[in-house]
This record gives C-alpha cells, structure tokens and sequence, in this order.
C-alpha cells in the first residue's frame, strides 16, 4: 500500500520529536532536516496537533513536543487519522453471499487484505520505530515468524 505525502510527513514528524524529546522543535528544524516545505508542515503539525499526537506552543520558546510517550502512539491510529480514504476502505461485507458479482468479491478480498495491514500496523508504536537495540528488531522478520 502506499502512503500519502501527508501521511509520510506526519509520520516524520513524529520520529522527529520522538528522536529529539529534550526540547521544543520549531517546523523549521524538522523542514531542514528531512528538506519538506514548512507550509506543508504546518498542516501537518495541526492536524498532528488536534488529533492530540503534538502539543505545540506558539512564540518565543515555543516548539513543538510529543503529547504523548512513543509507546502509546499507535502507527494504525496515525494512519488511520492520515489517510482518511481508509475509513471507506474497512467497510462491511455484503449481506448476501449467494449471488455476489466478482466485482463485489474482489473488492471483499481488498477489504479483508486491507484490515489485516491495519491490524499489523496496529501492534506497533512509535517506540517500536524508535528502538534501534537489536532485540527490538525482532518483528523485521516477520516472514520467517509465520513460516
């Protein structure tokens, strides 16, 4: 699947904070440092900042800061309130299963391919991205889990 650019920035804010936790960060700093238009992320930070990801803080002083610890920053939730054509994506399925149009099958098959991408995305954390220690690398090989 692929991400939205505004998904893609959100996310990287939040590894920009998450990475850089000591202190307030201005737009500014995480528009240089990953070269994204500080318009564009300034959208970005307000969305992040009414779905209650960022608390920012305008001013002299004034930055931006997770409002929440990385361990409970949820990547479905990110996702989920990023790419808003998700939500017509998790659908229910049809009520009569007798007669159902391959159309209509391709797209349960979609739908049910699409939550189980969700609901992986839904055991990680922003603490998960974070983590560079070895033993937290474990879910890279997810492959070899289900073989």
């Amino acid at each position: 699947m692929r991400l939205s650019r505004f998904t893609d920035y959100s996310l990287r804010v939040l590894i920009y904070l998450g990475q850089n936790s000591q202190s307030r960060v201005t737009i500014y700093q995480i528009s240089e440092s990953y070269d994204i238009s500080k318009n564009h992320l300034m959208k970005v930070v307000s969305n992040l900042t009414r779905l209650q990801f960022v608390s920012a803080q305008r001013g002299p002083g004034g930055g931006i800061v997770l409002n929440r610890k990385p361990e409970d920053i949820n990547l479905q939730e990110v996702i989920l309130n990023t790419e808003k054509h998700l939500d017509e994506a998790v659908a229910t399925s049809p009520a009569d299963h007798h007669e159902v149009a391959a159309d209509t099958r391709l797209k349960c098959f979609l739908q049910n391919a699409m939550e189980a991408y969700l609901e992986t995305l839904g055991s990680f954390t922003l603490a998960d991205v974070l983590d560079a220690r070895p033993e937290a690398m474990q879910f890279l090989n997810l492959k070899e889990k289900a073989a």
